[in-house]
């Protein structure tokens, strides 16, 4: 991609608010935490939440030592834009049984992931643990504690990497980055 093309697709002003190494280590301790609550399961599904989940969901799963089923959904609000609407559902898994860490990139006001909670929790599952890379710190939508398990808090910004996107671009970055504040 040319420099001209990287410009393009670059929101101007942005500033990086956690870097990789911060990023890993909140992981390594999000997976301990995890490796410790999972203890005693016989089946394990890590339930990505589509798109934004891929991106933690395989650095942590990477890290949980233990067997792991992977499956995801796609539920989303937001569908290119920089704020949510409607919950849209699209693809659901067949197979909904056991433990399920429902994964995804932010906990922003958190109605996507009770919605996708309460489905699969109707549709059979044992138990859904909630797992975000990150937790927005604001007061809007569900308490910021909702979530069973943050590894990062963040601002209350527009982020982006690491699973979150800006305008589509930008969820394979290492690392977390903030629109200008306005």
């Amino acid at each position: 991609m040319s420099e001209q093309a990287d410009r393009e697709h670059w929101p101007t002003g942005a500033e990086r608010l956690v870097d990789r190494a911060t990023i890993a280590r909140a992981l390594d301790g999000q997976a301990e935490r995890l490796n410790a609550r999972l203890q005693g399961r016989d089946r394990v599904t890590m339930m990505v939440l589509m798109n934004g989940g891929m991106y933690p969901a395989i650095a942590l799963g990477s890290r949980i030592q233990r067997p792991l089923l992977f499956d995801h959904v796609h539920a989303t609000r937001y569908r290119g834009q920089t704020s949510g609407s409607d919950l849209k559902w699209g693809r659901w898994p067949e197979d909904i049984a056991g433990s399920i860490l429902l994964v995804d990139d932010i906990f922003d006001e958190g109605f996507t992931m009770q919605a996708v909670k309460q489905r699969l929790l109707a549709e059979g599952a044992d138990e859904v643990v909630t797992v975000s890379l990150t937790v927005k710190q604001h007061e809007r939508g569900l308490p910021r504690d909702w979530v069973d398990d943050a590894a990062l808090s963040v601002p209350d910004r527009y982020v982006f990497g690491c699973g979150m996107d800006w305008r589509g671009y930008w969820r394979q970055l290492d690392e977390i980055w903030a629109l200008e504040e306005s």
